[in-house]
């Protein structure tokens, strides 16, 4: 047989055939970004979003495919899909060392709000939970608390479940940094209660922080929601 190592003949044959096996995983793993401190690979090859021009290049692509079909047809489905192409575009524009987007992005943003309300009109205001999330996201990028509020309140309506406590907890927060108290009170008292009980003295305590100020409120939302 093949795997009896006595003969030297044998022995080298079998060097030969692990040495091929070898070098064959490697170009396997490599080709599929495995073990590579990048993300490149055949698994990664035209992904999602992200640096560089293969990323930018198809972002562009995306927001270009988001806006016909909202000139064509623009239903609910494609006004959100317009404003997850523009959130998805400003993305190219944000430095993550600053936490700042460039004035370019923050139009992108803007005009992803804009696609959000247009989304509320013809979907009667019923948003889907992620879309009320997202939308909540990107006014939170433009600091406009208010409107960020709105968009927690519908995620917090829309929530089931244990899906119900994030909306909440984010809810009271944007609340608070748009100095809407009342309306945070509510929500805080509703995310207390969907807190598991040793953490709701801790939770308790956050909220009282950020009710007493908008910094920390907003502080709050950007490092938790």
């Amino acid at each position: 047989m093949l795997f009896d190592l006595r003969s030297r003949r044998r022995r080298g044959a079998v060097k030969v055939i692990y040495i091929g096996l070898a070098v064959v995983m490697v170009v396997g793993l490599v080709g599929l970004g495995i073990g590579t401190g990048s993300t490149g690979g055949l698994l990664n090859a035209g992904g999602n979003g992200g640096s560089g021009n293969n990323g930018n290049s198809l972002n562009t692509k995306q927001l270009t495919s988001a806006i016909k079909a909202v000139k064509d047809h623009p239903t609910a489905a494609n006004w959100a899909t317009l404003m997850a192409a523009r959130y998805s575009a400003a993305g190219a524009g944000y430095n993550s060392t600053t936490g700042a987007y460039t004035a370019a992005a923050k139009a992108q943003l803007q005009k992803g709000a804009d696609a959000w309300q247009q989304y509320l009109t013809v979907n009667g205001n019923k948003p889907s939970l992620n879309n009320a999330i997202l939308a909540a996201r990107i006014y939170q990028n433009l600091g406009q608390w208010n409107e960020e509020t709105q968009a927690w309140n519908y995620a917090a309506q829309g929530a089931t479940g244990a899906d119900r406590l994030k909306p909440f907890y984010c809810l009271a927060l944007s609340a608070y940094a748009a100095k809407q108290t009342a309306k945070g009170d509510l929500a805080a008292a509703q995310a207390i209660a969907l807190t598991p009980k040793l953490q709701r003295l801790t939770q308790k305590s956050a909220f009282q922080e950020a009710k007493s100020s908008t910094t920390t409120a907003r502080e709050s939302l950007v490092s938790n929601c």
